[in-house]
């Protein structure tokens, strides 16, 4: 019976394996690969190196086009530095005012320009504070959706306070955050 099952017809391939054997060459996408386990991370690291998946049952399987492999990562812990070695680092910072405005009203077509536009300022100044972790483009997009379901037509620092737990998710930076505005208050 053990013959029967480790076959190709029982193995699920998934998207490491389906682009390594894809027969012509495409992206791949590793979301938050800073939240992977350590034993996917060493897979990972077999994939970059060799463009190639070893599975014990079936043997080696090489890439028949290398995919382009991109990596994001949102510093949630160190990658091991063979890792780093394979990619190529390109940090992106959050949009310019103007930029995530109009993320917010393309994403959020039924929402007002002006308070786009306040949602989007309010946001910079608190990813301006020295948070563990500053709110997202989702968390801001999130924010800004109930925003429209509790009737905002204008945010004010009591709007602002009493939703800040939809852009921050850590006790210490509400509690920062918190006190920021109460002294611009």
């Amino acid at each position: 019976m053990e013959h029967d099952i480790f076959t190709e017809d029982f193995l699920l391939p998934r998207p490491l394996l389906r682009a390594i054997r894809s027969p012509r060459p495409v992206v791949l996408l590793v979301d938050e690969v800073d939240r992977i386990e350590v034993e996917t991370e060493a897979l990972l690291l077999e994939v970059l190196s060799d463009w190639q998946i070893s599975v014990p049952e079936l043997g080696t399987i090489v890439a028949a086009s290398p995919p382009l492999v991109v990596l994001t990562s949102n510093n949630t812990r160190e990658l091991s530095e063979a890792l780093k070695r394979r990619c190529l680092f390109l940090h992106m910072d959050y949009p310019d005012l103007e930029r995530e405005t109009r993320i917010i009203r393309t994403r959020i077509p039924e929402i007002e320009a002006d308070l786009a536009d306040q949602i989007a300022r309010v946001v910079r100044t608190i990813r301006s504070l020295d948070l563990k972790k500053p709110p997202s483009i989702s968390e801001t997009l999130d924010w800004a959706r109930t925003l429209l379901v509790l009737g905002v037509a204008r945010v004010d620092d009591a709007v602002t306070r009493r939703t800040l737990s939809l852009l921050l998710k850590y006790q210490q930076d509400l509690e920062k955050a918190s006190t920021t505005l109460a002294g611009d208050g």
